[in-house]
């Protein structure tokens, strides 16, 4: 008997645990290498150190949370399927489009530090260059099919996991708990506030996982052993990474380059500490760390062409992105719009502030999808529920109220962003109401 016909615009499944995990972890992982150690410069040891801690329990509750909905709700959409379910079409069209501007303005921000990484090794080629370069080739990976681009990010992951484990396992030695006091809180409790948007940096699009999950082999299953593992293994590489580099000679020391300026190097600078320039664990940190970047960038792109995909595929954008390439049934125009948006962000120079709009567009989904689910389990009691969040209504509530927190907290210290991120949604939003006029 022949199998059952394929839609034309049905994703093919192919994904097991094992490449689940390797896509939450490698959608996360360059936050370790880089960037999060500018939130020390706000809030020093203490107040990074507080403003992760609550941002660790954020994402603990949220993922099981969220892999709650994925394995009831598999689709590619994530929290927007999620939320037109529970809330109706413009909330769904809020948690979407939000989830769109997190999954598509991280990238920028992730590619100009592989420019500016290769550069030091080809200084001849331009950082914008190579950083242009690196969206085409890893748009083309995904293109090419899912397995082909999740066999590839297990790989550049597991490299990427053994390279933080090493480094800690260099540093820990030289370990002083009297360089985590030094100057820890220099701004005050304001500090720890300011340092926000860098603990999430640690964790942000974890989410992701639940955006392949029309892709996944048995998703009720699989789903939750992927997410609960990458979450967890995130946690204990965060707490790995932290400590051992504040641990060698303060928070100043993985901050600062030689000049003064701040890094987005924490790791080299805290192995220059530790053994100097010229050490093999030195050129070891600093050559294997790009490994983190490219997981990152690579698994976000990917993410974020199931997003965008089932946007379109919906209705709520351009019906052209909602098709899936007939050849290697994958989101082919999503992932091409995407990267042609990126390249665009790219060409502001402004990585800094892209991060912090992609943190504002991770909290709004982190809030619409609890939302979601707190009124799904009122809603539709009977939906069928392969896995149920622990320890109900406490898990979904506790992660609102910190996302929220978070939020306010940002816009409160990011006020210009905040106003441009609102302005990006209301403009969105208007053109949503026009072209979807009557469809209620």
């Amino acid at each position: 008997m022949p199998p059952p016909a394929q839609n034309e615009d049905q994703l093919q499944r192919t994904l097991g645990p094992l490449m689940l995990w390797g896509l939450g972890v490698g959608y996360v992982i360059s936050g370790m290498y880089f960037g999060w150690n500018l939130g020390l410069e706000k809030g020093g040891t203490l107040g990074l150190a507080v403003a992760t801690f609550f941002i660790i329990v954020m994402y603990l509750t949220f993922t099981f949370s969220y892999t709650e909905l994925a394995c009831a709700i598999p689709k590619a959409g994530g929290a927007f399927d999620y939320a037109v379910r529970a809330l109706g079409r413009d909330w769904g069209f809020l948690g979407g489009m939000a989830q769109n501007i997190e999954f598509i303005f991280a990238p920028p921000a992730i590619a100009f530090a592989i420019g500016a990484y290769l550069n030091i090794f080809m200084p001849g080629v331009p950082v914008l260059a190579i950083a242009v370069l690196a969206y085409l080739v890893f748009t083309l990976l995904n293109i090419r099919g899912v397995k082909v681009a999740a066999s590839f990010e297990l790989i550049v992951t597991i490299i990427a996991v053994m390279e933080l484990l090493i480094f800690a396992g260099a540093a820990l030695p030289a370990f002083e708990f009297s360089n985590l006091e030094k100057n820890a809180l220099p701004n005050g409790w304001g500090g720890a506030f300011a340092a926000i948007p860098f603990a999430i940096w640690f964790f942000l699009a974890i989410e992701g996982v639940a955006n392949v999950a029309e892709e996944t082999v048995n998703p009720q299953r699989n789903v939750l052993i992927g997410f609960g593992s990458a979450i967890l293994t995130l946690v204990v590489l965060c707490l790995l990474t932290f400590a051992s580099s504040v641990g060698i000679a303060g928070w100043e020391a993985v901050v600062y380059d030689a000049s003064g300026n701040a890094s987005d190097s924490p790791l080299p600078l805290a192995m220059a500490q530790r053994f100097g320039e010229s050490h093999v664990l030195y050129t070891l940190v600093t050559s294997i760390g790009l490994f983190g970047l490219v997981a990152s960038f690579h698994g976000i792109i990917l993410a974020a062409g199931r997003s965008t995909f089932e946007f379109g595929r919906v209705g709520f954008a351009p019906p052209m992105l909602g098709k899936v390439n007939r050849r290697f049934k994958t989101p082919a125009n999503a992932l091409l719009v995407n990267m042609a948006i990126g390249i665009l962000a790219l060409f502001t120079g402004k990585t800094g502030e892209i991060i912090t709009i992609a943190c504002f567009g991770a909290l709004t989904l982190y809030i619409v999808s609890m939302i979601s689910l707190l009124v799904l389990r009122k809603k539709e009691p009977e939906l069928e529920r392969p896995f149920r969040v622990p320890m109900y209504p406490v898990f979904p509530v506790v992660a609102l109220v910190i996302a929220c927190v978070a939020f306010v907290a940002m816009t409160v210290y990011n006020p210009l962003l905040a106003a441009i991120y609102f302005g990006i949604l209301l403009v969105m939003y208007v053109w949503f109401r026009v072209m979807t006029k009557g469809k209620d």
